[in-house]
């Protein structure tokens, strides 16, 4: 018996291999960390941070940015190496598809101004001259003062939409900005 011209043999074999490949590469691996508790120290998102992650998510950002610090000495500025139990507690798990701008993973930590981010999302050029990341005006209000209770967004005067005007942020811009803010690794004892 020829196992090149017995088609049976042959899809048997192209069959099983086809099974345990899959049981090893991905089936394995799920089932590995199913169950996952989220690192010591990590904490809860607010509702705040929440409404700022669904707005993460529907802006597409992650197509942009990754949330996923890989070991290698190019991504040493983003934080450590990212672990399984950083995604334990997401719903799902954002860890992008490109990396067109920085990675996002420990950006509340390595960028922690309220104020820097607000800028930046409202004109990314305003904080990083090369940036290729579009604004996000709409998050916020142009107005010709700042009405109690708000707080104005400092932009350069050459990024204001008119001389004088005022730029303040929605709510949406603070959830956004909270989440962003939220991204910090925890430590972990590796």
């Amino acid at each position: 018996m020829n196992f090149h011209t017995n088609h049976r043999l042959l899809l048997a074999f192209a069959g099983i291999g086809y099974l345990v490949l899959t049981v090893l590469i991905a089936v394995g691996p799920a089932i590995s960390v199913q169950g996952l508790s989220p690192l010591p120290g990590a904490r809860e998102r607010t509702a705040l941070e929440e409404r700022g992650r669904q707005l993460y998510l529907a802006e597409g950002c992650g197509f942009c940015h990754t949330q996923f610090v890989r070991d290698l000495p190019m991504d040493k500025p983003y934080g450590r190496q990212s672990v399984a139990e950083d995604y334990a507690a997401e719903d799902p798990p954002l860890l992008g598809t490109q990396r067109t701008g920085p990675d996002l993973a420990n950006v509340g930590t390595r960028q922690p101004s309220e104020t820097w981010h607000l800028i930046h999302l409202y004109n990314p050029r305003a904080v990083v001259p090369q940036s290729v990341m579009p604004g996000y005006p709409w998050y916020f209000a142009v107005r010709e003062r700042v009405e109690p209770g708000e707080t104005e967004v400092p932009l350069p005067e050459s990024f204001r939409p008119s001389p004088g005007a005022v730029v303040v942020p929605t709510e949406d811009a603070r959830a956004l900005v909270a989440y962003l803010l939220s991204l910090r690794q925890v430590p972990v004892g590796l």
